[in-house]
């Protein structure tokens, strides 16, 4: 997968009790939140349903979350998670704060994590990028598996149901240290690899 440029928003936006949506890519193709297209500075908060078309995608922070929607993607937010339905997201999120990233194969329960998500229709790619993350199988919770890193070590495939291994080791794929950090910048922080050897696709 080709890298794609962001367009981020204004500079200066400040992030308070409510999020911006802070770029959308000029390429073609469309991005909307609750059906409306996507702007710079545009509001976005919990219950929002976010979609990218063709070429699109959107970089936004709620509160002390920041996430990048690539192309051809459908998540939904919620206070406490962040549901994948299809595409792939890029996520950073506030320390000791838990979370839920959903997907149609998985349930994936971090603190403080950043994570790379993908959907198939058969299974999720997730690569926690640094933290800790319990990777859940929907159709085996009891195939659950806890991974901890620091810079990507333990990318993994969650599988539907009737897979004969719910959870398999994966390649890092489709991000970058770059993106981690750009987010990371959104919201006042930095990724705690800074200054080690960058990883990307």
């Amino acid at each position: 997968m080709r890298r794609r440029h962001l367009l981020l928003g204004a500079a200066g936006l400040l992030f308070a009790r409510h999020a911006f949506a802070q770029g959308v890519s000029r390429a073609r193709g469309d991005v909307t939140i609750n059906g409306q297209a996507a702007k710079p500075g545009m509001q976005v908060r919990p219950g929002d349903k976010i979609a990218t078309g063709p070429g699109g995608q959107v970089v936004f922070a709620v509160d002390r979350d920041a996430m990048l929607v690539r192309e051809n993607s459908s998540v939904e937010l919620a206070r406490d998670a962040l549901r994948v339905i299809s595409g792939a997201v890029l996520s950073v999120f506030a320390p000791k704060q838990p979370k839920q990233v959903r997907t149609p194969t998985s349930t994936i329960g971090i603190r403080g994590t950043a994570v790379y998500v993908e959907v198939e229709p058969q299974r999720t790619y997730v690569c926690t990028c640094y933290g800790a993350a319990v990777l859940e199988p929907a159709g085996d919770p009891s195939a659950r598996e806890t991974v901890r890193t620091t810079h990507h070590e333990q990318p993994r495939y969650i599988y539907a149901k009737g897979a004969p291994k719910m959870v398999t080791p994966a390649p890092m794929l489709n991000h970058a240290d770059a993106e981690l950090e750009m987010l990371e910048a959104l919201v006042g922080r930095e990724p705690p690899f800074k200054g080690k050897t960058e990883r990307r696709y």
